[in-house]
């Protein structure tokens, strides 16, 4: 265990450090969307590409983690916005509650992270998770978000609206990029190279600084506002079910998968599951922000779900090693 802490320990003070600096005011909440943006649009796809050029295509072609995680993905999106609507929770605040609980912090956490606790070959499975969530999770979670008072059309709009987005992500054609090259076989010229590689090796430390800040400042935001802070119970259990219940959920139906057959193999079910043991992505706050949720209780999702897993994550792997 006392290795495990010794492994995570970083990957988590980065994230204080941020979340401090903006609390703090050490650096402008203006300045953080400048930081998002260098991880979004630079480095975190640079980083990508070199994991998709480096992975053999076969393991971003598993049908075995692809079946299982958008199943638990699909399972734990409904009964997230099942259990979430109430008086108070309309199907925009659900949707993107079930999206913060579908969708863990893989993209900037999950990737360096694994790749430090389980070596490069991790890499793979937890990229096809990232791509089923920016692809179906997210535009799922959208369109289920437009269903409040909206018209006929509502659903396919926001549908529409979703699959723009995706195409405007950086992220996945960064992967596919990446894949593609792995396919040809191509070598990457020496000055792009270096030049992708030092852009790669700034995204961990800058994305959990990141994360961080982006954490602080959604709840200074809606500190400062004048809407009533949510309730403990619109929030928690939410968490709870990013933490415990999308783990569990992907470690039995990826067991049931291997004892049928199906082609999956145990270290690609235990990256899996590690993946889903993280906390909820950040990035789902930003969004909730544009489509009008209410942004405060996904920041306390996020911030809870973020603090709890320094333990919770750390015990999970203790547990699957």
């Amino acid at each position: 265990m006392l290795q495990v802490f010794i492994i995570t320990f970083p990957f988590f003070a980065l994230v204080l450090c941020g979340y401090l600096a903006a609390r703090r005011r050490m650096i402008p909440l203006e300045a953080i969307p400048g930081l998002n943006g260098f991880v979004l649009f630079f480095a975190l796809p640079c980083m990508l590409y070199r994991f998709g050029a480096s992975t053999p295509i076969a393991q971003l072609l598993d049908v075995g983690v692809f079946a299982t995680w958008l199943f638990c993905a699909l399972v734990v999106v409904g009964f997230t916005v099942a259990v979430s609507l109430n008086r108070r929770i309309g199907w925009n605040d659900a949707s993107f509650g079930a999206l913060v609980a579908a969708f863990p912090n893989s993209g900037f956490m999950g990737v360096p992270l694994l790749v430090a606790l389980l070596g490069a070959k991790s890499a793979g499975p937890v990229i096809l998770t990232i791509v089923i969530d920016m692809i179906v999770t997210t535009s799922l979670c959208i369109a289920l978000s437009r269903l409040d008072g909206a018209d006929a059309h509502g659903a396919s709009k926001a549908l529409k609206n979703a699959l723009k987005g995706v195409l405007a992500n950086p992220m996945p054609w960064a992967i596919l990029l990446g894949a593609w090259v792995s396919v040809l076989g191509w070598t990457t010229p020496k000055p792009v190279a270096q030049t992708v590689g030092l852009l790669a090796d700034a995204a961990s430390p800058v994305a959990l600084f990141t994360i961080g800040a982006v954490l602080a400042r959604s709840q200074m935001l809606s500190a400062s506002g004048h809407a009533a802070a949510p309730l403990l119970r619109d929030y928690l259990p939410v968490a709870l079910i990013k933490l415990f219940l999308h783990p569990l959920l992907v470690l039995l139906v990826g067991a049931t998968l291997i004892s049928q057959g199906v082609p999956l193999s145990r270290f690609a079910l235990s990256v899996m599951v590690l993946t889903a043991a993280l906390p909820s992505a950040s990035n789902v706050s930003l969004l909730a922000e544009r489509f009008g949720a209410d942004n405060g209780r996904i920041a306390r999702i996020i911030l809870v779900s973020t603090a709890a897993a320094f333990l919770t994550f750390s015990l999970t792997v203790s547990l699957l090693a």
